[in-house]
């Protein structure tokens, strides 16, 4: 499977953008009042993007050797993802109020930035290894 990485890599990276430019339009249309961006069409077109995003993950990390993810790059990365997830849920769902739903969303937005700068430098620091 390893003559498919390049491949598998940039569909990975592609998707991950696509993932976080559609939750930041989601968000702002929201955000400013209209209600069409979690109609189910919205919602199923944004899973059928992730579950894609993390099946080309687990193929990637099944490729490469285990010594690549040493620093613990990785799993920050995965931890991020996870705050950012629940950060979405908050944004676009649960939130209580407005103030509380635009909270999550510049958080969420700020959390992915982090999770996209370390996959760039594969250093659990991601865009903070610049301030070093």
């Amino acid at each position: 499977m390893i003559e498919f990485y390049p491949q598998i890599k940039h569909a990975h990276i592609g998707l991950a953008l696509l993932s976080g430019a559609l939750f930041a339009l989601r968000g702002a249309l929201l955000l400013g009042g209209l209600r069409w961006p979690n109609a189910a069409p919205v919602r199923y077109l944004s899973y059928a993007i992730d579950t894609a995003l993390l099946t080309a993950a687990m193929m990637l990390l099944t490729i490469l050797p285990g010594a690549l993810y040493a620093n613990g790059w990785l799993a920050v990365k995965v931890a991020l993802i996870v705050a950012y997830v629940v950060l979405g849920v908050f944004a676009l769902r649960r939130g209580r109020s407005r103030g509380v739903r635009a909270l999550c969303y510049l958080l969420a937005l700020l959390v992915f930035a982090q999770v996209y700068c370390i996959a760039r430098a594969h250093h659990p620091l991601g865009a903070f290894v610049l301030l070093g």
